[in-house]
């Protein structure tokens, strides 16, 4: 087994989303196993990502929910096995992937 070598997908949820596209120019959707956008080369979701996956995912909130958990997964395994020292971190990625998303949390009211 070569230790160099970049790790394979797993079954998660295949990232094919957003399915827009504009013209020749590829779409925003993440190159595996960097995570970084297709289209931009920012780390995936971009800004042009979210707010496209919301458009496309509008009347299925919970859909894309479940789609940005699994693959939150998905990046989490890849990014670790590329770089498992100084990578980023789980509550990093939890706000990349899923915090911005459509079921967000108000914060709590400091008790007095």
């Amino acid at each position: 087994m070569n230790p160099h070598a970049l790790p394979q997908p797993r079954l998660g949820p295949h990232p094919e989303h957003p399915r827009h596209r504009a013209g020749g120019r590829p779409p925003h959707t993440p190159l595996r196993p960097m995570w970084a956008c297709r289209a931009c080369g920012q780390p995936w979701p971009c800004t042009e990502a979210r707010l496209l996956l919301k458009a496309e995912f509008a009347t299925r909130l919970p859909s894309l929910s479940i789609y940005l958990a699994g693959l939150l997964y998905e990046a989490m395994h890849d990014l670790y096995h590329l770089n498992p020292h100084d990578g980023p971190g789980p509550r990093e990625l939890f706000d990349r992937f899923v915090a911005w998303g459509p079921y967000r949390r108000p914060a709590l009211e400091p008790q007095e």
